[in-house]
This record gives C-alpha cells, structure tokens and sequence, in this order.
C-alpha cells in the first residue's frame, strides 16, 4: 500500500510539473504580444525616418546628420519579423521624433541614435522561425564584392565562451539549469522504474515498456515546448533518447525480451532518428547525443561473440552517416568526436586482437584503411566547403589520422608481411602526395592543408627508405628530401618545415657516418672515384650547398619552442660544413683507394697528404683573393698549420719510405717524388703567408720577434731535411746480403751527411739571411744570421771534426770559411745599411768624413 502511495506522488509530481509549465507558457504569450506590437512600432518608425530622410534630401535642409561609422565588410544581423523589411539608410536624422509616435518608440530610437556601431536593433519573434537580414554596405565602395577569407579564431576559449554569453546568470538560468534538470529527471524516473522492479511490483515486458512510455511522454513534452522553449525542449528530446537507450539495453541484457539482431535493429532506429531530431532541431548536442548514441550501440548490445566485420561494418555506415549530417550542418566537432570515438574503439579491439593466438591481421588492416580514408576525406570535404582555412584542429585531425593509420599498418605488417613495411610507407607518401596534388589543382585546397599533406608525403618517405632499404640509399633520400624541405619552407609559411630540414640533413650526415664505417671497413672492391659511397658522399655535400643557395637573402629568425632557427647563421654553417665534408669525402676516397693499391703505409698515405695539401691550398687562395680580414685569418691560419705540418709531419714519409726500401719490404718511391709537390705547395703557402703581412700584420703575433725566430727555425728544419733526404738517397741502396744491416747503413749515411752538408747548407742559409736582414733593414734576421753561423762553427769544431773523412773535412772547412769571409766583407760593404737607422748611419759616415779632412788638412 505504502509503495502505491509513493507511484502516485511521483505521478502528481509530473502533472504538477506540467500544469507550470503550462502556466508559464500562458505568461509567455503575453509577452510574445507585447513583443509583437513593439516589432510593429519599430516597423512604422523606419518607413518614417526614410520620408523624413526623403525630405531633407529634397527640399536642400542641411540639418545636421549623424552619420554611422559602417565598415567595409558586410554585417547580417538576423530580425525576426513576418514581412520583408526596407533597409535601414546608414544615415538618421537627429531631428526631433514626431508626436504621434509612442513615448516607449522614442525612448528606443532615441537610445538606437546614441548607438551608432550598431545600427541595426535585434529583435526576436517567438511566434514564427522565419529570419530576415539587413546587410550594411560600404559607401566608399557598394558595387566590388571581394571575397572574404575567414581565419580561425585564435582567443583562449574562456574569452570566446564570455563573448558567446555576456550574461552569466541567463546562460546558467537558460541553459545549463535544464540539462542538469532532465539529467535528475532520467536518473529520477531510472531509480524509480528500479525501485519498482525491485519490489516485483510488474514484470519484465511491463518494465521495458514502463521504459518506452516514460521516454516517449517525455519526447510528448519536448515537442509541445518545441516552439516557444527550443532549447529547453532539445535538452527534453536529449533526455527521451538516453531513456530510449537505455531502456533497449536492459531488455537485451537483463530480461533477454529479443535477441541480439532485433535489439541492433532497435537502436539502428533510436540513432537514425535521433540524427533526424537533430537536423530538425538544429542542435548541435542532439548530434553529439546521436554520435554517442550510436558508438555505444555495440557496447549494449555485445555478447563476446567477436564478430569484428559486423562491428566495424556498422562504425563505418555510422562514421558515414554522421560525416553527412556534419556536412550539411557545419558541425566540425561532431567530425572530431567521432574520429576520437573510432580511435578508441578500434584501437581498444586492436590491441586485444594482437594478444590473441589468430590475430586478424588482413581485416583489421583493411578496416584502419577505410577509417582513415573517411575521415581524410570528411577533413577536407568540410574545408572545400566553407572554403576557410584549415585551422589547427583540423590540421590535428588530419595528421592523427594518417599517423593512427600509419601505426596500424606498421604493426600489423611486422608480424603479418615484414617484408612490406617500406613498400607500405612508400604508398602512403604516395597517396598523401596524389591526394595534396589532386585537390589543390582541382578545387583549390588551402595552401596549409597542401603543405602539410607534402610534409606528411616526405615524412614517409624519411623513413620509407631506412625501413625498406639499407646502406647509402638511407643517405640519398634523407639528403635529397632535407633540400626538399627547406624548399616547401620557403614557398610555404610552415616555420616547422626548415626545422624539419635541419634534423634530417643531420639524419643523411649521420647515416653517411655509417656507411663510411661499414664500407670502407669491408674488404670489398670498390673503383675509383665511381662508387656507390664516394658518390652518395658528393650528393650530401651538394645537398647542404643547395640549402646554401635556397637560404640566400633571407634573414629569418623563427622560433620553435626553445630553439631558434636563423637563416643567416645556418646559411653559413651549411656552407663551412659543405667544405668540411667535401674534403673529408675525398680524404677517405684517397686514403681507401691508396691503401688498397699500395703494399707500402708509408708510401700510400702521401697520396692523402697531397689532397690534404692541395686542398687546403685552394680553400687559402680563395681566402686571399678576397681581401677581407677573416677570410685572410683564416687563410694564414691554414697556411701556417701546413707549414709545420710539412715540416715535422709530412717529410718524415719518405724518411719512412726510403728505410722500407732500403730494407728490402718496399720497392716504392711514391713518398720521396711527391715529397716535391708537396714542397711546392709548402712554398706557396709562405707566399701567401708573406703577401698577406706585407703591407698589415693579419695577426699581432706576426710583428713579434719570436715569430720571426720560429719562421727562421722552420726554414732551416725543411731545408736540412731536404738536405738529408736527397743525401740518404744517393748513400744508401736496398741491403742484399744479411751480413749488412740496413739500419747501420742509413746511420752512417746520416751522420756524413749531418757532418757534410749540413755546415755548408747552415753558412748559405746564414748569408741569405743576412742580405735579407740588411736590404729590408731586420735587425731581428741578422742577428738569427750570426746566430746561425755561430751554431755553424762550433758544430764544426766539436761535432764534425771527429770521425769524418779528410776530404769531408776539406771541403766543409773551405766552404764554411768562404762563407765566412764573404758575410764579413758585406758587412764591411754596405755596412750602411745594416743600421735600422738610416739617417743615425748617414750622419756617423759624414762625422768620419769631416775627420778624415781635417787631419789630411793637418
């Protein structure tokens, strides 16, 4: 009895609701009269402001005229009323209003007048949906239409929601209070439709139908509210169909009333009809209601049976079906939920299938495929339509959709096909790529949308070829698609592309790394100069010069989250690291090459030694011919590095050489013969070095004495090894017999030669420097000539006098004091000019000359 008792409360609760709501409905037709007549008064105060504008115009009245600022652009601003309307003229007559116009009318003209943006009073008819426009129009300029591009609003979405409602109150009172009443109302009714199945009180078909009843008395409701609250009676329809839902769900589940198939039907229909609802209603949340309707559809209605084609069948038909209704109504995120929800699903069943022992790898392939065909597809259909740019979420879709796919794919072919994989990528580059061309030729895709899809097209293609290929193709690609890239950068306003470039031109120099490592490390074959890594080597080094030459005249600095890219530093960077790795690619094409042909280290690395040098050379003449101070600083930098690396490395090869030949291992002379060219390029360095500090020291170092001293010590070292080298290789010949030793050979030989030629060799490089110290009046070389010579004489007496031949002893004695007295007679000669002084020395000759006077005259 107590339980009957609670079943009518709650009846008389619902007829108590609806008996205010029908009070309320009668409240609002008073006011929608009193509306009605206002929208009359509005309509007989503009056909009189267009006679008084009329008159002013003709009889010549020059009253003042408050003119409103109209913009360019056309504004439609909807007004409700039954019969087309005269469009207002952008220009009203601040004369006072006539009498027999209603106080009320002119306190609203009045207040319209003061307005001046906005022109145009918004009034709402709660007796009829038809909507008229009045669009204002530009004075300047009423007859060119231009086509207007309309970019994505880019306010944070607090203040777009505060733009959306001004009012905080009205959105609670008007919108969100009646959600979350019919949300209590459907659980309410789910409790009480619970309570009652609880106590037995009826039976099962009567629940289901307790169910039906409560969901179809609801829609009832929603309907009759439909013309005068219909927002409040979409969120009433909203609430039917989740009972609807519901109410299905239980029956299969939990009362088994129909079977698997009937109850899909069942709720087939509660979707399509709910999508119906919404088009009638012009609802975006009763689409989303459907979308989400219909995703949990299958979660209803499953049993664990598996069937995978029907469920991705009917996500497909549903994706399709909602994709339409998205289309016609320009409900955006309807596409975006619906992708998110298919994500989710699918991916939730992916998963799963992969764990079990027979996955379906062909279906679920195939059904991943047509998803992202879809929803490719939906993206760019709704942006051809509107014809607006894709903004980000779009863009977001589009690359989660391709990226989703993408991974699918990969992971099945890696159990399924491994062999596929790159064939895979590479198809869907291509299919980007087919898809970018096709629809910006055709129907004239945003340029954004066109550049992504190219970017998503060589991403694939980034890592297509390391998945489906190996060795130098990985080098080739990733070169060729970072010049790719940092061409779409500029022909594009993609800032990320030239970030894209960067990475994989470091990508194609690392893999070039590795092929150097496993080429040149392999004891295969490989021709000169035309070879697959020689010439994969060139084609990077073209690469990051085409990136040199793209970049030219910008001066770009973008950022990207806490990097910077700037053009101009990068720009120089490409092409110091497109020298750096030419000469490294021909270094390791010379030394491979060398040392594979010749038997003897030695004398194989001089063939690298003259590229090196060679090099060099021309990198330091260009410097030179340019004339600038960095460029020549950098020029005598290489110079002098070479210079001394010639001096103290580079000669000591055919040191090297000729003791393997001596000895019999080697029967090469390649070290000693290109020793000569590599002489030749170490004298052009010292003329460039020379050229370069003639006019202006380069660096402050080379005004020092100490730089003069080490320039001299230099000098001497190469020209005694000279000495030596050609000396050894007149004394020493290859050892035949066992009994001489090669090392004592090449011993005794050095010794006569140190003991020798080394003394004469010193006193010509001491006269040498002495004349060059006089005629250029170097104090510093001089003195280094004394030095010279002095060192010169004691080797000869406590060095050189022992153990030496008598005719070794002859001629170095007779040479060195020749020498000697020749360097003592210039200084008596042209004693004049040793001085750094000049006039200090003219004045001391003239001081003797008086004096040698004056005695004679004595």
């Amino acid at each position: 009895m107590i339980y009957s008792i609670e079943v009518v409360v709650v009846i008389l609760i619902l007829i108590l609701l609806f008996v205010l709501i029908k009070k309320t409905n009668s409240n609002f037709n008073t006011l929608n009269e009193n509306n009605k007549t206002l929208n009359e008064n509005i309509k007989v105060l503009n056909k009189k402001i267009i006679k008084l504008t009329e008159m002013v115009s003709s009889t010549g009245n020059t009253a003042p005229i408050v003119q409103a600022k109209i913009e360019p652009s056309k504004e439609v601003v909807p007004i409700p009323i039954p019969e087309p309307i005269v469009p207002i003229i952008p220009e009203i007559v601040s004369k006072p209003i006539p009498e027999s116009i209603p106080e009320p009318v002119k306190e609203t003209i009045n207040k319209t007048i003061k307005e001046e943006p906005k022109q145009v009073i918004e009034t709402k008819a709660a007796d009829t949906t038809k909507t008229y426009t009045i669009e204002k129009k530009s004075i300047v300029d009423s007859t060119t239409k231009e086509e207007e591009t309309f970019k994505p609003d880019s306010k944070p979405l607090w203040e777009r929601f505060k733009e959306k409602n001004p009012d905080l109150e009205k959105f609670i009172g008007e919108n969100l209070i009646n959600k979350l009443g019919i949300l209590i109302l459907v659980l309410g009714i789910s409790y009480f439709v619970k309570f009652a199945i609880d106590k037995n009180w009826i039976n099962e078909p009567a629940r289901v139908g307790i169910g039906v009843l409560c969901g179809s008395l609801v829609m009832l409701i929603a309907s009759k509210l439909r013309k005068k609250y219909a927002a409040f009676s979409s969120v009433l329809v909203a609430g039917a169909i989740a009972i609807f839902y519901f109410t299905i769900a239980i029956a299969f589940h939990e009362y088994k009333l129909f079977n698997q198939e009937v109850a899909f039907a069942i709720m087939v229909i509660i979707t399509i009809f709910s999508c119906l609802v919404s088009l009638s209603y012009n609802r975006i949340e009763l689409a989303v209601l459907s979308l989400i309707g219909g995703f949990a559809v299958p979660f209803m209605i499953s049993t664990g049976s598996g069937n995978y084609i029907v469920l991705f069948t009917y996500i497909i038909i549903l994706n399709i079906g909602i994709t339409l209704l998205a289309f016609y109504k320009k409900w955006s995120l309807v596409n975006i939920l619906a992708f998110i929800f298919t994500v989710i699903l699918f991916g939730g069943w992916f998963i799963q299938d992969n764990q079990s022992e027979a996955p379906h790898y062909l279906g679920g392939l195939l059904f991943a495929f047509a998803f992202y065909i879809i929803f490719v597809i939906t993206n760019v259909v709704n942006n051809l339509r509107t014809k607006t740019i894709f903004t980000k979420a779009q863009l977001t879709m589009l690359f989660a959709a391709t990226a989703f796919f993408f991974t699918v794919g990969m992971v099945t072919l890696n159990n399924y096909h491994p062999e596929f994989k790159g064939l895979f990528t590479a198809g869907l580059a291509v299919l980007n790529l087919v898809l970018a061309w096709f629809l910006y030729k055709k129907f004239s895709l945003d340029k954004v949308a066109v550049y992504m899809l190219i970017g998503i097209t060589l991403t694939f293609i980034t890592l297509a070829i390391p998945i489906q290929f190996e060795g130098n193709f990985i080098t080739l690609f990733w070169a060729a698609e970072a010049v790719l890239l940092m061409w779409l950068a500029k022909k594009s306003t993609i800032k990320s592309y030239r970030f894209a470039s960067v990475i994989v031109h470091g990508l194609a120099i690392i893999s070039l790394g590795i092929d150097w490592v496993q080429k040149y490390n392999d004891e295969a074959v490989l021709n000169i100069v035309l070879n697959p890594i020689f010439g994969t080597g060139l084609f990077v080094v073209a690469s990051l010069f085409a990136v040199f030459f793209l970049l030219k005249n910008e001066t770009l600095r973008l950022p990207f989250f806490e990097t910077e890219f700037n053009a101009v530093n990068y720009r120089k960077f490409t092409f110091v690291g497109g020298i750096i790795l030419l000469y490294i690619v021909g270094m390791l094409e010379v030394s491979f090459q060398s040392v594979y042909y010749i038997d003897n280290w030695d004398s194989a690395l001089a063939i690298p030694v003259i590229y090196h040098l060679l090099f060099t050379a021309v990198i330091a003449f260009i410097l030179f011919r340019r004339k600038k101070q960095y460029n020549l600083e950098i020029a005598n930098i290489i110079a002098c590095v070479n210079i001394v690396l010639f001096a103290f490395v580079f000669l000591s090869l055919p040191f090297l050489e000729n003791r393997a030949y001596v000895d019999g291992t080697s029967v090469y002379r390649i070290a000693f013969n290109l020793h000569y060219v590599m002489l030749a390029i170490t004298v052009f360095f010292s003329v460039i070095v020379y050229k370069s500090n003639k006019e202006k020291p380069v660096f402050g170092i080379f005004n020092n004495k100490i730089f003069i001293w080490v320039a001299a010590f230099v000098l001497v070292l190469i020209a005694s090894k000279e000495v030596l080298l050609h000396g050894l290789k007149l004394l020493t010949e290859p050892v035949l017999s066992q009994d001489v030793s090669s090392y004592k050979q090449i011993s005794l030989a050095t010794q006569k030669v140190i003991k020798t030629a080394f003394p004469v060799l010193w006193g010509i490089l001491a006269f040498i420097f002495l004349i060059f110290g006089i005629k250029k009046q170097i104090k510093s070389i001089r003195i280094i000539a004394l030095v010279l010579l002095g060192i010169t004489i004691v080797k000869l007496f406590t060095y050189d006098i022992n153990n030496i031949s008598e005719t070794g002893k002859i001629v170095a004695f007779i040479l060195l004091g020749v020498l000697i007295l020749i360097i003592s007679f210039v200084y008596q000669k042209i004693k004049v000019l040793v001085s750094d002084d000049p006039k200090e020395d003219i004045k001391e000759e003239t001081k003797e000359a008086i004096n040698e006077d004056t005695e004679q005259t004595d």
